[in-house]
């Protein structure tokens, strides 16, 4: 019975891996590596920031970076292999943001307390079915429109960058058109490849010495406190839901996947749940950042689009364990090109959700205003405009159908 055991994992095992190969193509995995890098970019340091706030070591915020790596990575790895479509997850800004807004009125051990509330909310919101409920009765042409507002600044920013590397960001885009015309599928591939090969031509750029050196973890023990559950716990948890799930949730349904609410909400509540105590402040379906994982820039064919989820998860774990290792190598290039990178690489996004947002004449007035709110970046109580701007247009298209 044993050897027939170890006979059926060789075989399912080799199965996995068959249909791994199969399905595996060079502009999906860089899909993931884009989707990784811009995930972490924008906000790196606003991790290292909010640690130090909070009175941690230098040991201490490295343990982070492996907590929230293998938490994060380890997620969109299994669910995106599972479910067969991209689960692109991160880490939220907005709740970093509260964290370091609310850091002064806590200890590290009463944060971490808060962490492992929130990440134990955020699971039982997702395994009762409670939020999959509330996302029937959005329309999507409401969710495209709000994404495409929270997306719009990405693609301005682009343009924006040419009053002062016009350039490098000319050279750019105009690798990325003729990719784009000749190579379509590999277009976003070449222009990375461009703006590497590119970036020391127009800016100053050094590459630093690169050590490898694997993050050791560091248990922190939770102090649970009234306090720390009203101010920072609570306000976690609605500023996730608000700012990454019900965003990142949309995008994935707006590319024709049907996203299985109750696991993909359940089960990253449990990681970050389980990390708290090593520094994970977060696990949560990835919002802006996915969408280049789910263009078909990452492959023509959506069934195969899953290795671009497969791929993010993967560097998201190898950051992890080599943590300040391979953020310094990524902190190495110049902003800029991080920007024109995002940009460019959500240009597809950007499209698709206004086509899908204008597509309904009825509700067109309604989208309109949702995509205006969502772009103007305003925060009211700490919450991003992404939830504020999908508030209001649900309450316009209401109102507007009343007189039918």
């Amino acid at each position: 019975m044993y050897d027939i055991a170890i006979i059926y994992d060789v075989l399912l095992m080799h199965k996995i891996m068959q249909r791994f190969l199969q399905d595996f193509s060079i502009p999906a995995a860089f899909a993931g590596f884009i989707t990784f890098l811009v995930g972490i970019s924008v906000s790196s340091v606003l991790v290292i920031q909010a640690a130090q706030l909070l009175g941690a070591t230098e040991a201490q915020i490295t343990s982070w970076f492996w907590a929230l790596g293998i938490g994060i990575g380890s997620c969109g790895l299994i669910l995106s292999w599972k479910f067969k479509y991209p689960v692109a997850t991160s880490w939220s800004t907005a709740g970093l943001a509260l964290i370091i807004a609310s850091a002064s009125g806590y200890s590290l051990y009463e944060a971490i307390g808060a962490f492992l509330i929130c990440g134990l909310l955020t699971a039982i919101l997702g395994f009762s079915g409670v939020f999959a409920k509330v996302l029937q009765h959005i329309p999507q042409s409401l969710t495209s429109a709000m994404l495409a507002g929270v997306l719009l600044k990405f693609g301005v920013a682009i343009f924006l960058s040419m009053q002062t590397q016009w350039g490098f960001i000319l050279a750019l885009l105009i690798a990325y058109i003729l990719s784009k015309r000749f190579w379509p599928r590999y277009s976003i591939v070449v222009t990375v490849l461009a703006g590497i090969v590119l970036v020391p031509f127009f800016m100053e750029f050094q590459l630093g010495t690169i050590q490898f050196s694997p993050a050791i973890p560091v248990l922190m023990f939770p102090d649970f406190s009234w306090a720390a559950l009203f101010g920072i716990a609570l306000p976690l948890l609605v500023i996730n839901m608000a700012s990454q799930y019900l965003p990142g949730l949309a995008m994935i349904k707006s590319y024709g996947y049907e996203p299985n609410v109750k696991h993909l909400i359940g089960w990253t509540g449990t990681a970050q749940m389980i990390l708290a105590p090593f520094g994970c402040f977060s696990v949560n379906i990835a919002a802006i950042s996915a969408a280049i994982s789910l263009d078909d820039q990452a492959h023509p064919n959506p069934e195969k689009r899953y290795i671009a989820g497969i791929s993010c998860g993967f560097f998201y774990i190898l950051m992890g364990i080599f943590a300040a290792t391979l953020t310094s190598l990524l902190f190495s290039f110049p902003s800029i090109f991080i920007t024109a990178l995002a940009g460019i690489a959500l240009f597809g996004t950007i499209g698709h959700n206004l086509a899908i947002a204008f597509h309904s004449i009825d509700d067109r007035e309604a989208a309109l205003l949702t995509f205006l709110f969502s772009a103007s970046g305003v925060q009211f109580f700490g919450i991003g405009s992404a939830f504020w701007g999908l508030l209001f247009g649900l309450s316009v298209y209401h109102i507007l159908k009343l007189k039918k």
